[in-house]
């Protein structure tokens, strides 16, 4: 929901002072929004990435320079693929989704494929809804190729580029996200399907307000059919290793909830902000020591998989490691030990130091550390004989 006027004006201002007075924003994309569904508890990326920092360029001036990011062979070689799925008016992708996704409807011998150009993302995105009112409306199949589309984030518009959109003839609208990974056997990395779904997740629920725009309940007016966003996008691979596409159907339901949570969660970045000390600010170019001060103060949530999400990963990693934060090794074994939140706390509970005995997991390490005791004094035992 967009923030009232006066609200996000401030707000929009106050980002810009944390951002820093020359310093343009950074727009957020797909990657970003999606990156901030799988680590929601993280207040310091929703915060820099609501004032549109820029991470890469932050990271570095900390020291701490990003790895992040896709080779440039990996670009060409999916730029190559998507034109080949994409050939001869998008016939081989109607026919995987028409496949894998609407099998009862027509065969989409004819497709509209409108032309979405216009002046700025503004003017694409306006042209981009046209086409889709126009689509649905014809009642037959259509490729939309590279349209743009405007997810409100926190009170401004974040544009956003899926690779295709497809109309179906019954007017329902399906995300299509055509990745360089290979599909081997019919399956994917689960980890990279992962990272797909939810970038797909931010996709939808961007035409999902394209739809809330143009009024899905046209139908009661002139007998077109409501706009429907599919909650299955097509996902398109390089099959075995070759350059022929092959395509699965991805369910993001629990990943659009998921992302929806946490964009709602970013209209309320200015609640992150008023904690902050005065004068913070995230511009690369202020000393280092002030500008290690100011990340600081913003808590971070760091895991092992923000190293294939964020540009902060390393100085996170680094920060975390320092203070014994068991998060460095991982969720699952962060949500197993409970209260105890460092790895000092861990040992400590382990040698009956603290921790509750009544604590399952204090409990579980104090075990662990009886039988590993017994097993070394066994080992020194047989070495002496």
């Amino acid at each position: 929901m967009p923030l009232p006027r006066t609200r996000g004006t401030a707000l929009r201002q106050r980002l810009a002072e944390l951002r820093g007075p020359s310093v343009p924003p950074k727009a957020l994309d797909a990657r970003a929004l999606a990156a901030l569904a799988a680590n929601p508890g993280c207040r310091r990326r929703a915060l820099l990435d609501g004032a549109g920092v820029d991470k890469a360029a932050l990271a570095g001036a900390l020291g701490s320079p990003s790895a992040f990011g896709q080779s440039q062979f990996a670009f060409m070689r999916g730029n190559a693929f998507e034109a080949r799925v994409k050939a001869d008016g998008g016939a081989e992708l109607l026919r995987l989704v028409h496949e894998k996704l609407d099998p009862t409807a027509a065969e989409p011998d004819e497709a509209l494929v409108p032309d979405l150009a216009a002046v700025g993302p503004e003017g694409r995105a306006a042209r981009t809804a046209l086409a889709l009112r126009e689509a649905t409306q014809a009642l037959t199949w259509a490729l939309l190729d590279h349209p743009m589309l405007a997810l409100d984030v926190a009170g401004s518009p974040a544009f956003l580029e899926p690779d295709a959109v497809v109309v179906h003839p019954d007017g329902s609208w399906t995300v299509v996200e055509i990745k360089s990974f290979p599909m081997l056997d019919g399956s994917a990395d689960p980890a990279k399907v992962g990272a797909a779904a939810r970038q797909a997740a931010v996709y939808v629920l961007a035409l999902e307000e394209v739809a809330a725009r143009l009024g899905a309940g046209a139908q009661e007016r002139d007998g077109t059919p409501a706009a429907v966003v599919r909650h299955r996008i097509l996902l398109v691979c390089p099959k075995d290793f070759s350059n022929l596409p092959a395509a699965s159907p991805v369910d993001i339901r629990k990943q659009r909830a998921v992302t929806r949570r946490q964009l709602a969660r970013l209209t309320r970045i200015e609640e992150i902000a008023d904690a902050l000390p005065e004068g913070a600010c995230f511009a690369p170019e202020l000393p280092p020591n002030e500008l290690a001060a100011a990340v600081e103060s913003v808590p971070a949530t760091y895991a092992p998989e923000c190293l294939a999400a964020c540009e902060m990963a390393f100085h996170c990693r680094a920060r975390s490691r320092a203070e014994g934060a068991v998060t460095s090794y991982g969720r699952s074994l962060r949500a197993e030990l409970g209260g105890l939140g460092t790895v000092d706390d861990v040992l400590a509970a382990a040698h009956g130091a603290a921790g509750d005995a009544d604590d399952p997991a204090v409990a579980a390490l104090r075990r662990a550390a009886r039988l590993r005791a017994e097993a070394l004094a066994t080992r020194e035992g047989s070495a002496c004989h």
